[in-house]
């Protein structure tokens, strides 16, 4: 009886250390990364002040000026509109799904918005150019507004699309992790099932949907190649949700490989990356 207590916490212990090494290793990881782009960063950051380079709008690589505001506006204006867009979404959504579905109509759903969160990004960007630029298009010319279609807008929208499923799948499986009899509690009372819903389980369950925002968000923020294909890419800072725009992890996919014999345009792109990550 000594031995195979003495051999589990041999195993507890060996399980923890294991653990723990796991963990040391991915923050490991994550510094490793944020001292190679600060490293990769620092020739510019030698010479020009982080205030300049953050609030300054002059974008002219072959005059070394390296002004990162425009894209660092169009990465929060981009990902902030898609957020607005997609969040009544995903909360009606999931709580139809949840609470009001039925079992076969929520695993059905349930499989279509997992293939609709593993499509790749260029096929939405496809989407959006076929799909979304002429509706924003259409849309300003019915307002009196001139536009392409690739505008902040479009990007927007493209960028709601794609996570959505992403937060639907998240903030479904929360709300089904609420013990059923606060539920039949509630109901018992008296309640009905929408007031249920709204004073019961959303409160039960706000940490983990705010999680489900939050990882949406994060999503958001760094995605790429949709939102390249649809938002414009021009160097301003937008007016409107018509103008175009360019996010900061565009500006590094179009141009890092290229034009690098331009002084200083590695380490604008890696300080730019470097923001990104922060």
């Amino acid at each position: 009886m000594g031995n195979s207590l003495k051999k589990r916490k041999a195993k507890d212990v060996i399980a923890a250390v294991f653990a723990r090494s796991f963990l040391v290793f991915i923050i490991f990881l994550a510094l490793l990364i944020f001292f190679g782009l600060f490293l990769k960063a620092g020739p510019i950051l030698s010479i020009v002040s982080p205030p300049e380079l953050l609030f300054s709008s002059s974008w002219h690589p072959m005059k070394n000026e390296f002004g990162l505001f425009p894209f660092i506006v169009g990465t929060i204006e981009v990902t902030l509109l898609a957020m607005i867009i997609a969040l009544p979404v995903c909360m009606l959504t999931s709580i139809y799904l949840s609470e009001y579905a039925k079992r076969r109509f929520r695993e059905i759903s349930r499989f279509v918005i997992d293939i609709l969160a593993g499509i790749p990004s260029v096929v939405y960007g496809l989407c959006g150019i076929l799909v979304v630029v002429p509706f924003v298009e259409f849309t300003g010319e019915l307002i009196g507004i001139q536009t392409t279609g690739y505008s902040l807008l479009a990007g927007g929208i493209v960028l709601a699309v794609m996570v959505i499923p992403f937060i639907v799948s998240i903030s479904m499986e929360v709300l089904r992790m609420v013990p059923e009899p606060y539920r039949e509690s509630a109901l018992a009372l008296g309640a009905t099932r929408w007031e249920t819903v709204k004073y019961v389980i959303l409160k039960k369950a706000r940490s983990g949907l705010i999680a489900a925002i939050v990882l949406g968000f994060a999503r958001a923020f760094g995605e790429t190649m949709a939102v390249l294909m649809v938002v414009g890419n021009v160097a301003q800072v937008p007016k409107s949700v018509f103008d175009a725009a360019y996010p900061l992890p565009a500006l590094i996919a179009n141009n890092y490989g290229e034009v690098m014999s331009i002084p200083l345009y590695d380490a604008a792109l890696m300080s730019a990356a470097l923001i990104l990550m922060l």
